[in-house]
């Protein structure tokens, strides 16, 4: 888009946070003016079967979701529709209202495409994010899904983290139409020795009492491999629908002259996160929803996790880096890797690393990369 080329100068003349908000402005704009929005959507919307999945309960027009952390509040969920995503997760959301790490704490990395957050769960609190959801116009909701990344509050002791997340669970289990335990944040501290079996199991039994709503649970890049799939295969086993991988990491080595504290996104992260989800892959595909984010920022790299077992990918970062155009380049970059792949609808290419290939008589390129050429 031409108008966001000209404007990211501007826009990165401002401190981080101050643009993203001047971003979230726009698009409540976009919203609530329907003209623009209808714009929009002829933009970015691309409709077309060969993209929709049917997951979690829930249709989804395509495979391409905005991750947690870009709308903690929902303040910018009716405009989402008209970015082209095909689904989105809100939050994170804890039980209180809570102010985050005191400011600057986001950071961009321009040259490396990356940022770098230590916003520590800033967000206005369980109820109010409550009250927005419950106003959604009802046409809205039934295009979109979405999902609530649920987190504890700081002041919460690790004693009675459960609590806080039980409470989330109960808020949003019939507003949501997926969950998220988010374990993973390195911006609470303490919050990632939860990724363990002893707490995540007895969550997982509480979350499996609720009505149908599905919980996933979300995990660093910064477990070993083996780890992380330990973890999330116990997971599934005690009741998680799927696994999201992954959050930020805190390997500062990966951008040399970064901040001291608060987690790393976008191009620095890629190669970690599609490692990390390749092994989770390979243990768990096709017995849960797999879900692939950190560091997507375009069709190729999409797709490459795709082939290795993602239902669904999310993006952040990448969108602040691209602008608005992203998700629609995306999805008709998707399109255009399945026909030259032959495959008539995404399902077909999902997991297609980790299947034998009935053309090749043996199993997928195995790399991960979908011979993304």
């Amino acid at each position: 888009m031409l108008a966001y080329r000209l404007a990211r100068p501007l826009l990165f003349r401002l401190d981080a946070e101050r643009a993203h908000g001047v971003g979230k402005a726009l698009l409540r704009t976009v919203a609530a003016t329907p003209p623009l929005r209808r714009h929009w959507e002829r933009r970015h919307r691309l409709a077309d079967p060969r993209l929709e999945r049917s997951l979690l309960g829930r249709r989804f027009a395509n495979p391409v979701g905005l991750a947690a952390g870009f709308d903690k509040d929902g303040e910018v969920i009716a405009a989402l529709p008209a970015l082209g995503f095909g689904f989105a997760e809100i939050g994170t959301v804890t039980p209180l209202p809570q102010p985050g790490t005191p400011r600057p704490r986001l950071f961009r990395y321009p040259a490396q495409r990356s940022l770098q957050n230590r916003l520590g769960f800033n967000n206005r609190g369980a109820d109010a994010l409550a009250r927005r959801l419950d106003a959604l116009p009802a046409a809205l909701r039934a295009n979109l899904p979405l999902g609530v990344n649920l987190g504890k509050n700081k002041a919460t002791p690790a004693a009675r983290a459960m609590d806080d997340y039980r409470s989330l669970l109960a808020t949003f289990a019939r507003r949501a139409d997926y969950l998220v335990i988010n374990v993973s944040s390195p911006n609470t501290p303490g919050l990632r020795d939860l990724q363990s079996e002893a707490f995540l199991r007895p969550l997982l039994a509480a979350a499996g009492e609720l009505d149908g709503c599905p919980v996933l649970v979300k995990i660093a890049p910064d477990l070993e491999e083996q780890q992380a799939v330990d973890l999330c295969a116990m997971a599934v086993e005690a009741g998680a629908a799927g696994v999201i991988a992954t959050n930020t990491t805190v390997d500062h080595a990966l951008l040399p002259g970064c901040e001291a504290a608060g987690g790393l996104s976008g191009a620095v992260l890629r190669d970690r996160a599609r490692r990390l989800f390749a092994a989770v892959a390979r243990e768990l595909y096709g017995s849960c929803t797999l879900v692939s984010v950190g560091g997507i920022d375009g069709a190729d790299e999409a797709y490459r996790r795709i082939r290795a077992g993602a239902d669904l990918v999310q993006l952040y970062t990448a969108l602040v880096f691209a602008g608005p155009d992203l998700v629609a380049q995306i999805n008709r970059g998707l399109l255009a890797h399945l026909e030259r792949d032959g495959y008539r609808h995404l399902d077909e290419a999902v997991g297609a690393d980790l299947r034998p290939d009935p053309r090749l008589g043996h199993a997928g390129a195995g790399t991960g990369t979908g011979a993304v050429k």
